[in-house]
């Protein structure tokens, strides 16, 4: 049985199928996203045109409001989280947006379309004692000097100090390092460039990596990467997971993933003074809706220090 459906999936008839293979074009090399979104845009589209065909429809020209909105709830009625279908409320937005505006279809029923509202949970953090117990373990590991393991604290102080995604980590190249003006130039999602300082603990760690440990890891077809794998390759956002989940282990602190870096080096930020719009910009976000879930982190933690803290609380 499909995770999605009761029933089989249908197949998509050739128009169909040469509708999403241009599709899937656009997303790739006109708005330049990552494969991950890629995937998942024509995964959602792929499920519309199925639950078109179902409906008896086989041309697009049938999508219609309703045929949206009964996509939807055939979703809801899966038991589909709220977030899932905000996300397939905005894949369909986006696609019937680029099918209007080439032509493919007269109207754009997704302009109608309303979309479920998720629940915002609060994102896993490491408080400040435990970010720098984690910090000060793999600054132990790496007094061996071997390459990996400064490799290793290089990789975990520019994550906290940064917070950038383990996606741009991975990427970085030489060239994108300013270690006199302590600045790493990072291409986050849809390759937005930005650039984000990071600190002196960070720069110490970041300079005996390429000094020190890097030069024992090249190879022949190392390239400009940044941070390399143990066989000299570009090093890959698993073995970056890994690694976090490694360090974070072996004290006694909440497992986190290298997102959750990112989520504890903002809520430091904020809790520190930044405004909302710095953190904004550092962080890479297009929208300040998605930095300001932060600030109820920050808040929930002032509301225990004064309920714990004050005599009339």
């Amino acid at each position: 049985m499909a995770p999605d459906d009761v029933s089989e999936p249908a197949t998509l008839p050739e128009g169909f199928a040469a509708l999403l293979a241009d599709y899937e074009r656009h997303l790739t090399a006109e708005r330049d996203l990552s494969r991950h979104s890629v995937r998942a845009y024509i995964g959602d589209v792929e499920d519309l045109l199925e639950h078109l065909i179902r409906l008896g429809h086989k041309e697009l020209e049938a999508l219609d409001i309703r045929g949206l909105r009964s996509w939807l709830a055939k979703q809801q009625s899966l038991g589909k989280a709220r977030s899932t279908m905000s996300r397939r409320a905005t894949a369909a937005r986006v696609f019937t947006a680029w099918a209007h505006r080439t032509g493919r279809i007269s109207t754009d029923p997704g302009a109608l379309l309303a979309s479920p509202r998720p629940h915002k949970s609060l994102p896993g953090v490491l408080g400040q004692a435990d970010t720098r117990a984690v910090l000060d373990a793999a600054a132990v590991a790496a007094d061996d000097g071997s390459p990996v393991g400064l490799r290793d604290l290089a990789i975990m102080e520019l994550l906290y100090a940064t917070g950038i995604r383990v996606g741009e980590l991975c990427a970085l190249d030489i060239d994108d390092i300013d270690q006199s003006r302590r600045v790493v130039r990072v291409f986050g999602k849809g390759r937005k460039e930005r650039s984000v300082p990071y600190g002196v603990p960070a720069a110490d760690a970041l300079r005996r990596w390429l000094e020190e440990a890097r030069p024992q890891l090249v190879r022949a077809g190392s390239g400009p990467a940044v941070f390399l794998g143990a066989r000299g390759g570009r090093i890959d956002q698993r073995a970056v997971r890994r690694l976090v989940h490694e360090r974070i282990g072996v004290v006694d602190a909440p497992d986190l993933s290298p997102h959750g870096l990112r989520h504890t080096a903002a809520t430091h930020l904020l809790e520190g003074g930044a405004d909302l719009r710095s953190v904004q910009e550092l962080l890479g976000h297009a929208s300040l809706a998605t930095t300001q879930i932060y600030t109820h982190i920050s808040t929930d933690r002032l509301r225990r220090a004064y309920e714990q803290a004050h005599p009339r609380a």
